[in-house]
């Protein structure tokens, strides 16, 4: 499926978190919580202000985001993808 997103909607991919904590407990399925980082997929061309000109957008596909945690659609059959407006991104990530 190819998806684009319009406006100022940024489509993210969820990164896994970490399956064992820091003292080498696993964490079972049931207990993890959704993940709040991911890698951009796709971007829209930004969104129209007031004046009528086109603001870009401030992310970039490859980017990793932290994002807040019940924010966005999910995209049907992909429970990995998430699509949101870029208010919704509190910042990204570096490796």
């Amino acid at each position: 499926m190819n998806i684009q997103p319009l406006s100022d909607r940024v489509l993210v991919k969820r990164l896994e978190i970490e399956e064992k904590t820091a003292g080498g407990i696993f964490i079972p399925d049931t207990a993890k919580e959704k993940p709040v980082l991911g890698e951009v997929v796709a971007v829209g061309p930004g969104r129209i202000s007031e004046e009528g000109k086109l603001v870009p957008m401030n992310v970039k596909v490859g980017d990793i985001v932290l994002f807040t945690k019940y924010v966005g659609n999910d995209v049907p059959g992909d429970e990995d993808l998430v699509i949101m407006s870029e208010d919704n991104i509190l910042a990204t990530v570096s490796k």
